[in-house]
């Protein structure tokens, strides 16, 4: 079994930032690398990820969390010149959803 000190290091040892956070949108997660990327950092921590976006992406946000709510697992949604954006959902061993998280891809 996997504890959550080793979970921790692995997310920890990435480089893209990860954000994890429930079904009402409150952040429950993030990495070392989110933490050092945001603004506010590890402060946001029990904040809703909707205050941290805009109108557009609020949206957007909203929209992909019912599509998890119907069954889909991820989508990227938001592309620019230099990165992909995507939200992938979490779900317990029963399928039940329990947040999501984003994440980054960037281009060379």
């Amino acid at each position: 079994m996997v504890d959550n000190t080793l979970l921790t290091a692995i997310l920890d040892s990435l480089n893209e930032p990860i954000i994890f956070a429930d079904t009402e949108h409150v952040t429950r997660y993030m990495n070392k690398a989110a933490a050092a990327y945001y603004s506010g950092g590890t402060d946001l921590i029990g904040r809703s990820m909707l205050d941290c976006h805009n109108p557009e992406s609020q949206r957007i946000i909203t929209e992909v969390l019912d599509a998890f709510k119907a069954g889909e697992n991820e989508r990227l949604y938001k592309e620019t010149e230099k990165r992909r954006a995507y939200m992938r959902a979490v779900r317990d061993p029963e399928g039940r959803l329990l947040g999501y998280y984003e994440w980054f891809v960037y281009k060379n």
